[in-house]
């Protein structure tokens, strides 16, 4: 039997090769995505990291961020009302960080640690292939010529 997702993902016109074809630029794409973490995590935990834990949590990260926005807006939205948002931001960041703090078996410290320095890779990887390839990330970087 045919599960109901598969069959409108096939109905939208993807056909099997083309659903195939993005699961696989998904995966290809989540692997990229996870680099940056993967060495500042190599840096913060002096090479203890692997890349398999680097993309475990860049899977799980955004997953328990999104989780943690929204519950904590909703509950403390009908306390406090608009600026339940804010809060609910940071919660969520802190949660991320919690994420990186169990994979990586870091402090809190080395959590933001691996944070921050995910961020300067990101952005130094994206200029130097902005530079050497003409290829950026949308929005972050013009290209070079």
């Amino acid at each position: 039997m045919i599960d109901q997702a598969a069959l409108a993902a096939l109905q939208l016109g993807l056909g099997l090769v083309g659903l195939i074809v993005v699961i696989i630029v998904l995966v290809i794409l989540w692997a990229i995505v996870s680099i940056p973490v993967y060495l500042a995590a190599k840096i913060v935990t002096g090479g203890k990291a692997s890349l398999g834990s680097a993309m475990g949590a860049t899977l799980l990260g955004p997953i328990v961020y999104i989780i943690v926005l929204f519950a904590v807006d909703l509950f403390l939205g009908v306390l406090i009302g608009a600026p339940a948002y804010v809060w609910a931001f940071i919660l969520a960041f802190v949660a991320w960080l919690g994420v990186y703090k169990a994979t990586f078996q870091t402090g809190w410290l080395g959590a933001l640690g691996i944070a921050v320095l995910a961020i300067l890779v990101f952005v130094i990887l994206g200029a130097l292939m902005g530079i050497l390839f003409g290829i950026t990330f949308p929005g972050i970087f013009p290209k070079p010529f």
